[in-house]
């Protein structure tokens, strides 16, 4: 009797399944080469917007600190570096350099002020989280809004006056008619609300350290103070750092509050209200675009020293 059954074929497991051969020409280059154009493809439009609106922007702002650009008309005459000589050879253009002392000066209270008040806060104590949304809280607002409250704080009558009466004190200064008090009014300003930003800043640092080297320092009898010189300084030596940096580059570049203030009055115009009166109120574009290179390569020109002079340093205190 014939056998009328048949064996159904083994299933071939996919992990033993024949690997496809390559095809010639294509196949995993094509992958690869996908690959490798992947981040590319991602970075194209940051790439894109970054050239379109600050490297292109900066290239033209040179060309046209070369010329006698007014601003308007579509004739450049190319003037060699005249703009610059008239930079450094006319007192009233270079002047203004010495306003920004003023705001160096307020830097370094703004620094220390923040300094103190984030490592206080960064022990445990009642209501921190209340003070640190009050530090915080100035650097939230617009430059703008800020001009405009304390332009009548400091007005004759004002805010500042009316709370010097009530302790006897005179209230007929003018506090922003003297180039010496409005630049220290305006720099007191720029204290009361860039504080909170290097606040932030060692706050996030001084958090970051490690809790087990309090605790070790405490089993060692050491105070407040000697935690903060050998523990909390050399770990947040690079932000510091940071925000020596920031604040040289502030204090050079200051224009809301001066310009919302006083317009540049009084002996308080800056570096950068100048090169925008230069540019929009005497049509001399060409001029103020080598004053804003001027600028640029001194704020450049100083974070390049401050980098040799304190190079980062790897903080290691585990």
């Amino acid at each position: 009797m014939t056998d009328t059954t048949h064996t159904a074929p083994a299933k071939v497991p996919r992990s033993v399944a024949p690997a496809r051969t390559p095809v010639p020409g294509g196949g995993h280059r094509d992958g690869s080469l996908l690959r490798r154009l992947t981040p590319w493809l991602f970075l194209a439009v940051p790439l894109a917007l970054l050239i379109t609106f600050t490297y292109v922007p900066v290239g033209n702002m040179i060309y046209y600190s070369f010329t006698d650009w007014d601003g308007v008309s579509p004739d450049r005459r190319f003037t060699g570096l005249d703009n610059y000589e008239q930079i450094f050879t006319r007192p009233e253009l270079f002047r203004v350099f010495f306003v920004s002392f003023y705001y160096l000066a307020a830097s370094a209270v703004q620094i220390a002020i923040a300094l103190y008040f984030a490592t206080v806060l960064s022990f445990d104590l009642r209501f921190r989280n209340l003070f640190k949304g009050i530090l915080f809280f100035p650097y939230l607002i617009n430059g703008v809004a800020i001009g405009f409250v304390f332009l009548y704080f400091f007005q004759d009558g004002g805010t500042l006056d009316s709370v010097l009466s009530w302790f006897g004190a005179g209230s007929d200064h003018a506090w922003l008619g003297d180039p010496r008090s409005a630049n220290t009014s305006l720099a007191g300003v720029s204290v009361w609300r860039f504080t909170g930003l290097n606040f932030v800043l060692f706050l996030g640092a001084i958090q970051s350290i490690p809790g087990e080297l309090y605790e070790a320092a405490q089993l060692d009898g050491a105070t407040r103070l000697q935690q903060f010189r050998h523990i909390i300084a050399p770990s947040i030596r690079p932000v510091v750092s940071l925000s020596v940096i920031l604040a040289i580059s502030g204090s050079l570049s200051v224009f809301e509050i001066p310009y919302i203030m006083t317009g540049g009055a009084t002996g308080t115009t800056t570096f950068v209200i100048q090169t925008v009166k230069l540019a929009f109120q005497f049509n001399k574009t060409g001029l103020a675009s080598a004053a804003a290179v001027v600028l640029l390569l001194i704020i450049l020109l100083i974070t390049w020293i401050q980098r040799r002079l304190v190079p980062d340093e790897k903080v290691d205190l585990v």
